[in-house]
């Protein structure tokens, strides 16, 4: 049976085959998308369908025999519950008069089922959405730290800069009173041999006038 007739086998109790064919398409998708998902869709009486991952191993060509490597994959598998495998294997007869043979289950019986799982694969992606925003939010706020961070260091260094700045200036304005004083240190040196030599000239002829004042006197006592 194929997916054409098992819509013609329902379309008498759907009320058409239009409504069968949406029927079989909606079951199909949801049951496909809880697996894809990682969910585990489970049908009381017929079975359960999950998603399983197969590690990377070595498989053998059976057309060379070569022997080569499979990559790691997953792959969907059912399992038949166990009222399907005993009418399968007949110890259980199937029901007749159009009755159903696989039955409803009982209310809160069902692990799984197509609402279900897509309601849970919403769950899911809510609560990533939640997690991503929340660590968005997170680096935002680490951002707007470290950025604030980084103005308070490049203002304490402009700070530094001018204290810098006015130490060098300060530094300038002594070096050049130092200088200053040093000039006129040299020129006070310059000047004190200058005046040294004055005196002595003036001094001398004082000196001289008044030992030749000194010998005349003696003299004229001398004739007396």
């Amino acid at each position: 049976m194929n997916k054409a007739q098992l819509v013609e086998a329902i379309a008498d109790k759907l009320g058409g085959r239009q409504q069968a064919a949406d029927a079989v398409d909606a079951v199909l998708d949801a049951m496909v998308r809880a697996v894809v998902a990682g969910d585990r869709v489970s049908v009381t009486g017929f079975g359960s369908f999950e998603k399983v991952d197969r590690p990377a191993r070595y498989a053998r060509n059976p057309q060379t025999g070569e022997r080569v490597r499979v990559k790691k994959t997953s792959v969907p598998r059912f399992r038949a519950g166990q009222g399907f495998k005993d009418l399968v294997a007949g110890t259980k007869k199937l029901p007749k008069g159009g009755e159903v043979s696989v039955k409803k289950a009982p209310k809160g019986s069902l692990s799984g089922g197509a609402s279900a799982t897509v309601k849970k694969a919403v769950a899911k992606k809510a609560t990533t959405a939640k997690k991503a925003a929340a660590k968005t939010t997170v680096a935002k706020k680490t951002t707007a730290k470290k950025v604030a961070t980084a103005k308070k260091v490049v203002a304490k260094t402009a700070a530094a800069k001018k204290s810098t700045t006015a130490v060098k200036k300060t530094t300038a304005a002594a070096k050049k009173t130092a200088t200053a004083a040093k000039k006129t240190t040299t020129a006070a040196k310059k000047t004190a041999p200058a005046a040294k030599k004055a005196t002595a000239k003036t001094t001398a002829p004082a000196k001289k006038t008044t030992a030749r004042k000194t010998t005349a006197k003696k003299t004229t006592a001398r004739k007396k």
